[in-house]
């Protein structure tokens, strides 16, 4: 089921990294083990939700121009978690500011994410006339526990 959510800009404090598109199963991992290893340093700045959730944790990307433009032979890569515009990130991280587009919204897991995003790209927006228009992120809901993740497609910029 694809969900279609209209997102502000909002900001993310994560780690960053940046290689070749074809080898991310090899860069972005190391991110992540240094994210979450780290956590304590940025917790404190992290939005959180009314039942005092954690609003987000984002695999955000953009191309190495920091444009917020779709991977093409490299890409960047921050993960981390949604902090408040004004947030400042601490020494040794790094801050994005992703622009406000619409989203079409697809959940996952790891182990469906290249097939869910091949629907996606080769299926689902072809036939519905949309296309990519910036580069897609990932959200991880701290509360999901079986894994998923959901694939932020950008389908128009508001």
């Amino acid at each position: 089921m694809v969900e279609f959510i209209a997102k502000q800009r909002f900001s993310v404090i994560g780690k960053l990294g940046e290689g070749r598109s074809a080898e991310s199963s090899k860069w972005i991992p190391p991110l992540w083990q240094e994210a979450n290893s780290r956590f304590s340093e940025i917790s404190g700045l992290a939005k959180i939700d009314a039942d005092g959730n954690y609003v987000g944790i984002w695999g955000a990307m953009s191309d190495v121009g920091g444009n917020f433009e779709r991977w093409r032979e490299e890409g960047s890569y921050l993960a981390g978690c949604e902090v408040a515009d004004d947030a400042l990130p601490p020494a040794g991280w790094t801050k994005w500011t992703i622009p406000a587009f619409k989203y079409a919204v697809s959940k996952c897991t790891q182990e469906s994410y290249q097939a869910a995003l091949a629907t996606m790209l080769s299926n689902f927006l072809p036939d519905h006339n949309l296309q990519v228009v910036g580069a897609i992120q990932e959200l991880y809901r701290p509360n999901d526990r079986g894994g998923e993740l959901y694939l932020y497609i950008p389908i128009e910029k508001i």
